[in-house]
């Protein structure tokens, strides 16, 4: 029987943290699986081109009301019963988006699934709060290792899936995987009852003092917006790009996505890089590279075998930019207090899927409208601003 957990333990066990990372992976997948589908679900309900890009648009927004909404409730009601009644609300949202036959009730699903897979956002803190101060980057960046990998494998698992059986047998696998997930979540997590006396709305009002208060909390969250803004940008356009310029199936364009699997690699290292006082220099190596990294998808784009190989290698190192990044941030969110880390989290969350749904739209539109130079200058131009930000850091230090 699980036992009740009143305060964090010495150290969290590696199968605990296999299972958080596993199930992190799974449920943040469901954000991702139509983004490499786009095309097809768009033709399929009738959507113009330009406005494809709400599809993974509406998901983001809804994954920032729930941060809003919904992660707070982590620190105020048991984190168990809270993660199971959001994994199934998935479950409805994804059987929603595999018989939608209109787009209106597609994008209501969406957000619906965006809300619901906040329950990611309750684990990785939860990891943090079973682990200790001298484990924490490490632990963190492990959960979040699966969190990417889950990620990075959507893209690929969707197209591939989308190509043999179409595109709505993704989303029903995925409810069965999300109940089944509920169901042994249920059983094996530790209950964690917060001793917070706030009300839901003080909890939620709680956000606007923590965002005014917490400086490295804003800074932090900025930096990320930018590159998660440009990352978005490039998986919502590159599909459509491969499929129009290169002629690629669904089953190419799922090839192409699973290289961006060697990005995951970049977390745990990251994690340890952390723990060591080095998050500067992380996000710096970050932000150059994913600079450097549009630069050459922009300058480089002719049709040609290079400018092919040229997204391949991007793909893999705006990865690489984005995880290490966010590892590296969210140690530093973690240690800002432990009675208001989901609120920190959900925060820091929100704020950066804010800039991965602008990313996503105005990667669609401009696409639609200017193509692939003006989505991937745009990029360009976010990832620019998070250096020049991060420059008023330096400066201050």
């Amino acid at each position: 029987m699980s036992k009740s957990i009143s305060k964090p333990q010495n150290e969290i066990s590696t199968t605990m943290m296999v299972v958080l990372a596993a199930a992190c992976g799974l449920i943040v997948a469901n954000l991702y699986y139509s983004q490499t589908l786009v095309g097809p679900i768009s033709a399929a309900l009738g959507l113009p081109s330009g406005a494809a890009g709400l599809i993974v648009t509406l998901t983001q927004i809804g994954y920032v009301a729930g941060l809003l909404f919904i992660v707070p409730l982590s620190d105020k009601i048991e984190n168990r019963r809270l993660i199971v009644t959001s994994l199934a609300i998935v479950v409805l949202a994804l059987i929603l988006a595999a018989v939608s036959s209109e787009s209106v009730l597609f994008l209501t699903a969406a957000l619906l699934i965006g809300s619901g897979s906040v329950v990611a956002q309750i684990l990785v803190p939860l990891a943090a709060y079973l682990s200790n101060d001298q484990q924490r980057g490490r632990v963190v960046g492990n959960v979040m290792s699966g969190l990417l990998l889950g990620i990075m494998l959507a893209r690929p698992i969707s197209s591939l899936i989308a190509g043999i059986w179409g595109w709505r047998t993704i989303f029903v696998l995925s409810a069965v995987v999300m109940a089944l997930l509920a169901l042994s979540l249920a059983r094996v997590l530790p209950k964690r009852s917060p001793e917070s006396t706030l009300t839901y709305s003080q909890l939620v009002a709680s956000l606007i003092e923590l965002f005014k208060k917490n400086p490295i909390l804003r800074r932090r969250a900025f930096y990320q917006a930018c590159l998660f803004g440009s990352f978005s940008l490039f998986w919502t356009t590159v599909p459509l790009r491969l499929a129009d310029e290169y002629g690629m199936s669904q089953q190419g364009i799922a090839l192409f996505a699973l290289v961006g699997v060697a990005g995951a690699i970049a977390a745990p290292i990251a994690g340890r890089l952390a723990d060591k006082g080095l998050t500067k220099v992380i996000t710096i190596g970050a932000i150059v590279t994913a600079i450097l990294s549009f630069l050459l998808i922009v300058v480089f784009h002719n049709g040609s075998l290079f400018s092919l190989i040229l997204l391949f290698v991007v793909a893999v190192t705006l990865d690489m930019a984005v995880s290490g990044n966010l590892v590296a941030s969210q140690r530093i969110i973690f240690s800002l207090g432990n009675e208001a880390r989901g609120r920190f989290n959900g925060l820091f969350m929100a704020i950066f899927f804010i800039g991965g749904a602008v990313g996503s739209f105005l990667g669609g539109l401009t696409y639609a409208h200017g193509g692939w130079v003006s989505s991937a200058s745009i990029g360009v131009a976010l990832t620019f601003i998070a250096f020049l930000y991060f420059l008023t850091e330096r400066k201050s230090k």
